[in-house]
């Protein structure tokens, strides 16, 4: 497979280079995934918060009922959209941090298939 050092000097900074660009790519991902985990859990905890306040200044039982109803319909919601978007988030992280294996991985396959 190497003929000479060089040739396998290439090959490793070859493979650490997209080993780097790789980590960087996830670390980039998961960052994004927490940055919008956080804001998620700001914006429901607002929410939240000012359900609470609603439900305490409600005059009547069916007022309290309809709020909690309300907040109960908005949060389920807001959840189902939040883990479709994280979905697609995890789904991105998994492609971007793979991406730079792609070329290496073909070669590879195309590698072994002349082979035999």
């Amino acid at each position: 497979m190497f003929t000479s050092i060089d040739e396998l000097q290439r090959f490793s900074k070859e493979r650490m280079d997209i080993a780097t660009k790789a980590a960087a790519n996830f670390s980039k991902g998961v960052q994004q995934i927490a940055a919008e985990n956080a804001d998620f859990s700001k914006k429901s905890l607002e929410q939240s918060t000012a359900a609470l306040e609603q439900l305490f200044s409600a005059k009547s039982l069916d007022k309290a009922f309809e709020i909690q109803t309300d907040y109960a319909k908005t949060a389920y919601e807001s959840f189902v959209a939040q883990a479709t978007k994280i979905g697609e988030l995890y789904t991105n992280l998994a492609k971007d941090a793979f991406k730079p294996w792609e070329a290496t991985a073909a070669a590879t396959v195309s590698e072994f298939a002349t082979v035999k």
